[in-house]
């Protein structure tokens, strides 16, 4: 075996691959020497991000709670670009306020965007994956389909759905070739998160007090585990969740 790390080639489908982790994914994939098509609500984002990431990286809008144009979004990625080797699910929202104020309307809606959503992608590219008895599915995951958080129900609820996913899909999928894995970023330095708990010193000082790395991480950090669990290196792996958040799963 050659570089077990190198991608060769491979066709990625990112879901909100425009800004943040997303982004770092893409990144990560194109320097491994994959193919990229990141989708997203905003064209414009999308479009900034595949002029800043070059050569290999494709976009096309698409709101994956819109589930019925899901297939069509499926077959218009391959029959552009090639068979789609992984499938990265990283879109998605939240909403912080308490359980007890949380509408049915706004559970309703992250659960829509993360659960049916991820599905809906992981079952139409897990179908031509298995045709061609290979492929890799990764969904990312939270701390909180790990641990108790406050404040976010809908968005624990969904990241916890996804959890269950990962494991069913592996157990059905990887007979056929098909590795399903999951990642759970802690606390990554993105814009969102610059602007939530930079701006709020009590806050960031809990957060790298509950980090035994005492730092947070970097879209890379994120992108670069995608790697590893989309690439020949991780060939005998499925069924897992690989946090990646300088050990604040495991810090008191």
């Amino acid at each position: 075996m050659g570089n077990p790390f190198d991608l060769g080639g491979a066709l990625a489908l990112v879901t909100g691959g425009g800004t943040g982790l997303g982004f770092g994914i893409c990144q990560a994939i194109k320097n491994a020497g994959g193919r990229v098509v990141m989708t997203g609500r905003r064209e414009n984002v999308l479009k900034a991000a595949c002029v800043q990431l070059g050569e290999g990286v494709f976009y096309i809008r698409h709101d994956v709670t819109e589930l019925a144009s899901v297939p069509g979004l499926v077959e218009e990625i391959e029959s552009q670009f090639g068979p789609i080797d992984i499938l990265i699910n990283n879109a998605g929202q939240t909403i912080k306020k308490p359980a007890l104020e949380t509408t049915d309307g706004e559970f309703e809606s992250i659960i829509t965007t993360h659960v049916f959503g991820s599905f809906a992608l992981s079952r139409e590219c897990g179908k031509r994956m298995i045709d061609r008895g290979r492929g890799s599915i990764i969904m990312i995951l939270s701390m909180t389909s790990l641990m108790g958080m406050p404040l976010v129900v809908a968005y624990s609820t969904a990241k916890s759905a996804l959890l269950g996913m990962v494991r069913t899909l592996a157990s059905e999928l990887s007979p056929g070739g098909v590795r399903v894995n999951g990642i759970a970023p802690g606390w990554i330095t993105t814009p969102l998160t610059r602007k939530t708990i930079d701006a709020d010193p009590e806050r960031k000082r809990k957060v790298l007090a509950r980090t035994p790395m005492g730092k947070m991480g970097e879209p890379d950090d994120v992108g670069c585990a995608a790697v590893y669990l989309s690439s020949p290196a991780a060939k005998f792996v499925t069924g897992i969740v690989l946090p990646i958040d300088g050990g604040a799963s495991i810090g008191f």
